[in-house]
């Protein structure tokens, strides 16, 4: 079965080389048929030069697309019509995988089993989590994108991360491509966030399986202006407004509303701004910061929702 990795890209030419070069050095079986497909989602920088450069230097493996909508989540899409591959395979552009990394991560969806795969998403070996960040939360490193979950090799039961996984062509043909109404850079108020995992979640709500992998690797860069409290803010912020978009309110909650605001989710706005300003351990109430932004966020996107749906109806015609 031949492998496709797609990999969409921005005006990040720089990271670009440093995942191309390593996606160049995979270490696969001497008859597997694998490429890479760099979908440039409309980039002002040099992306297409530099990938380019790769495409004449190994035409076997790499492809050059280009998709003029913005949006990563277009990107996407793109790469899954364009894939030769019964295996997609996903990563991004500021990554280095392992040179086992494709073999490992696509060794089980060969035989109908599994119907995707993920894998751990480490930082440069250099980094060091600085204490405010919460530790207690399995996602706690969520907005550096690393996924290292304390989880043998075998059955996932929460959706992989975008810059590692990998899923059988036929899901996409059974169930549809990536939303474009989630994901980075699509403007227009859009959540920046999710278009991977509501993918997963997808899946798993149709009873697909979906496999953890350990031994499929990737490292992820992680540059100074996300180690800070304010990106982990606005990140838990727009995720939460994106999980509004997935899976809606609690069953009831739209009971008693305010402007398309739920009331519950009122008091626990209250709730955790009270047990924010009243903890002192700096990591804690770091903690209980991030749940007050995420009722923010939630609030923000019933009211958004709620506001772009009268305006829906009243350009309906009478």
């Amino acid at each position: 079965m031949k492998v496709s990795v797609i990999l969409c890209t921005c005006n990040r030419s720089d990271s670009l080389v440093k995942a191309l070069e390593s996606l160049a050095a995979s270490t696969m079986p001497p008859l597997a048929e694998w490429e890479v497909l760099v979908v440039d989602n409309n980039s002002s920088d040099s992306t297409h030069e530099v990938t380019e450069k790769f495409c004449r230097r190994d035409p076997a493996h790499f492809r050059y697309l280009y998709e003029p909508r913005p949006g990563k989540s277009h990107a996407l899409n793109r790469g899954i019509r364009a894939a030769g591959g019964d295996i997609l395979a996903f990563t991004d552009d500021d990554v280095a995988v392992e040179p086992t990394w494709l073999q490992n991560l696509t060794a089980h969806l060969h035989n109908g089993t599994w119907a995707g795969a993920g894998g751990r998403i480490l930082p440069d070996r250099a980094f060091s989590p600085p204490r405010w960040i919460p530790s207690g939360h399995k996602y706690a490193l969520a907005p550096l994108t690393i996924y290292d979950p304390d989880l043998g090799d075998g059955p996932l039961s929460d959706a992989p991360f975008g810059a590692n996984m990998a899923f059988q062509r036929r899901v996409f043909e059974q169930y549809g491509g990536f939303r474009t109404d989630l994901g980075p850079g699509l403007g227009g108020g859009i959540p920046q966030k999710s278009e991977d995992t509501e993918f997963g979640h997808r899946l798993l709500a149709q009873g697909e399986r979906l496999r953890y992998e350990s031994s499929a690797i990737v490292y992820h860069s992680l540059p100074a202006h996300r180690i800070r409290r304010g990106y982990f803010l606005e990140w838990w912020f727009d995720k939460a407004r994106a999980d509004v978009r997935v899976f809606g309110i609690q069953p009831g909650g739209a009971k008693w509303c305010v402007a398309g605001v739920p009331l519950y989710l009122v008091r626990r706005l209250a709730v955790w701004t009270v047990r924010w300003m009243v903890t002192v351990e700096p990591s804690r109430r770091f903690e209980r910061k991030i749940k007050v932004w995420e009722r923010l966020g939630e609030i923000v996107e019933c009211h958004r929702q709620w506001h772009e749906g009268k305006l829906r109806k009243a350009e309906e015609p009478r």
